[in-house]
């Protein structure tokens, strides 16, 4: 499979622009010549490796599998053409990135702008979704998630334990009162990323544990517009430390009943192999670990 690189490359290309002609485009060359590529690479591998219709095309099962290994094969040979070229390996590329979306907008939308300003190089492509996005189809090369990660195929790095805790604005707390207890909690306007999730179950001093029904006031599928909430002055929340501690330093959120929080929720990093590791991918890495660090 590995004959003809420019097969592969072609294959590549086809599947991240989205068509044949925009991939002829991409690499100077005939329209004729990249569906010649193509249809010697599926004859050689035995399978379909693009559905193409009238309208679209896609990769097969057989397809995304071969792709996977292909942009790590690609990936290799450009670093090594770096190292070549200058002495040193240099990140270079496409780096996909998932996450949830409000920790992709605080944490990893400044990392990706740095670095892509740093690395001329490098690009990288943010998909960020708070619902769970299959890393193989959607060719994720890190995916960064909150809490005990489900996808058991992935390779586990983690980046670092968070909490969350409980915060509102100095402005609403003026008003209501700051809460000297769990059960005092009842008696106070409640924000919630998800309703349907049960009681709050906070730990406390010396072991205790307390559990808050948190009946919300105001609900929503989307944390960032429970941040804007409480910021507002609307209420209480529970919030993860990373996703305030900016708003808390500022002075905009105060922390309420700061002996209390929840248990440890570990942000986690997502990949899709152990053998290999990208410089994009660990530059990545260690960029994020480092502002995660400085949040915490």
């Amino acid at each position: 499979m590995l004959d003809d690189l420019a097969e592969l490359r072609t294959f590549e290309r086809i599947l991240t622009l989205g068509s044949l002609s925009a991939a002829a485009r991409d690499l100077g060359v005939g329209l004729a010549v990249v569906s010649k590529r193509l249809a010697a690479l599926e004859r050689r591998a035995g399978v379909r490796l693009i559905n193409r219709t009238t309208r679209k095309l896609s990769a097969t099962e057989d397809g995304l599998a071969l792709l996977a290994h292909t942009e790590r094969v690609l990936d290799e040979l450009a670093a090594a053409e770096a190292r070549l070229a200058s002495g040193q390996e240099a990140p270079r590329g496409l780096l996909r990135v998932s996450s949830p979306i409000s920790f992709g907008r605080i944490h990893l939308a400044p990392v990706a702008a740095d670095l892509v300003a740093r690395h001329p190089g490098l690009d990288i492509q943010l998909k960020l979704d708070d619902q769970l996005i299959d890393m193989t189809e959607a060719r994720i090369d890190i995916a960064v998630r909150i809490g005990s990660p489900r996808d058991s195929e992935a390779i586990i790095h983690k980046l670092m334990d968070s909490w969350r805790i409980l915060v509102a604005s100095p402005a609403y707390l003026d008003r209501r009162g700051r809460p000297a207890a769990p059960g005092d909690l009842v008696s106070h306007d409640i924000l919630r990323y998800d309703p349907a999730a049960g009681p709050w179950r906070l730990q406390g001093p010396d072991g205790a544990v307390a559990e808050v029904e948190a009946v919300p006031r105001l609900s929503a599928d989307n944390g960032d517009a429970v941040l804007d909430w409480a910021l507002a002055g609307c209420g209480v929340s529970l919030k993860s430390t990373v996703d305030v501690s900016a708003e808390l330093a500022a002075g905009r959120l105060e922390r309420v009943l700061p002996d209390w929080r929840s248990a440890p929720a570990p942000i986690y990093a997502l990949l899709p192999s152990a053998r290999h590791l990208p410089t994009k991918t660990r530059v990545f890495l260690e960029a994020i670990a480092a502002r995660l660090r400085a949040a915490a």
